[in-house]
């Protein structure tokens, strides 16, 4: 595997990770936490096993409550639908979404030259680095240290800037606070998808979303995976999502969509486009996951915490080098399978894995990751995708015995 982290990045990235498992402890393991976790599985279970029904469920029903709706089933599909709504504009304004990334919407607004403003903050300081590269689904610049952040921004806008993370993100603030003002669309993605409400739950810290989802039109982007049956099942969910991907009980801000912005303040008359978005698009993003949900149907129960990746000491050591664009980790090993091959699945670390199972202690919901790649070793074996070292190992068992010269 090619390494494109530096040893650099991995110090700051542990550091982070450190800080951010300090803060879990004193929630993990508590009766209350505990009996969440327990429920979320539950409702993630219950989920996967009636996603078909769901996805139905939901797709009518968002369209009852006045949304438009794109059900795309790979990324060429999704990227061809969202052009087609935001061509001729300038600026596009964008909130941290790991589906957006997945099916490469910066490269696409690249390649149409459209600018894409991200407005999570550390989506906006990685979008500033050469690599831009996340180093956690959550925190996506935390592989950065406060002295190449202060440097990244001192470059990209021309002055001194001081490794004080209050400058950093007043400087940060104001530079997307202006570049929101020039834009018509806002996308976003979505932590749950409330079925039989035909409403999307998102939840953030920093009050972006907010800002995004009140522009005139808003775009969302979710994978079948979020389907959830009601809002308060999608509550639980992005509870426990909070609790450990950020070590605190609950986040700043939960947003619940339903609809584009309306009144019936005159008469009753029921009209949109009163102060937020006049048009909602909510693209269902399938991308391979109904493949996963027939081989390895457990790999989707993930409500995308981060957590397997904070204590996996092959990611300690590699980063986001383990995994496939912002799927990171052994269970990004897994899921590039379905999203893409299996030649990218070898080349994301495939046989990089320990199979130590410290992603499935850590995880909330006790996915076998290790247990899936060991599969998809048998698998990848069989294509004839393996190692050198391997094949020379086997060939000696095979010719004496042993793997020893």
């Amino acid at each position: 595997m090619k390494a494109n982290i530096n040893e650099k990045e991995i110090q700051a990235m542990n550091k982070s990770f450190r800080i951010l498992n300090e803060r879990r402890r004193k929630l993990l393991g508590n009766p209350q936490t505990e009996e969440l976790k327990k429920r979320v599985k539950k409702i993630r279970e219950y989920s996967i096993n009636h996603l078909n029904d769901l996805k139905e469920k939901a797709l009518k029903k968002l369209e009852d409550n006045g949304m438009e709706v794109i059900y795309a089933s790979d990324a060429d599909e999704a990227l061809k639908a969202i052009y087609a709504i935001v061509k001729d504009e300038k600026n596009v304004a964008k909130s941290k979404s790991n589906t957006a990334s997945e099916i490469g919407i910066s490269d696409l607004f690249k390649e149409k030259g459209i600018k894409l403003i991200e407005t999570d903050l550390g989506d906006r300081i990685v979008q500033f680095t050469v690599k831009k590269k996340s180093s956690h689904p959550i925190g996506p610049a935390a592989h950065l240290d406060m002295g190449e952040i202060a440097g990244l921004l001192s470059k990209e806008f021309n002055r001194p800037v001081k490794e004080d993370p209050q400058e950093i993100l007043n400087l940060v603030r104001q530079d997307v606070l202006e570049e929101i003002e020039r834009c018509n669309i806002g996308i976003t993605g979505a932590n749950s998808l409330a079925a039989e409400d035909g409403s999307l739950v998102m939840v953030h810290n920093e009050g972006n979303i907010s800002l995004v989802s009140m522009l005139d039109t808003h775009i969302i982007i979710v994978g079948i995976d979020k389907l959830v049956r009601t809002i308060e099942e999608a509550i639980s969910v992005v509870k426990l999502e909070t609790i450990y991907a950020t070590g605190k009980k609950v986040p700043a801000y939960m947003n619940v969509i339903s609809s584009p912005s309306k009144t019936a303040d005159i008469e009753q008359i029921l009209l949109n486009g009163m102060y937020g978005a006049s048009r909602v698009v909510v693209v269902i993003l399938d991308n391979g996951r109904s493949k996963a949900l027939k081989s390895y149907p457990e790999s989707l129960l993930c409500i995308g915490c981060g957590s397997c990746i904070v204590t996996c000491p092959i990611y300690s050591i590699l980063g986001y080098d383990f995994g496939y664009n912002r799927h990171l980790g052994g269970r990004g090993v897994v899921f590039s399978r379905y999203l893409k091959n299996e030649q990218i699945c070898y080349k994301s670390g495939l046989f990089t894995c320990t199979l130590c199972g410290q992603c499935t202690l850590d995880c909330p919901l006790e996915i076998r990751t290790n247990h899936f790649i060991q599969d998809l070793r048998c698998e990848s074996i069989n294509k004839g995708l393996y190692k050198d070292k391997h094949r020379k190992t086997a060939q000696k068992i095979k010719d004496k015995g042993s793997p020893f010269s």
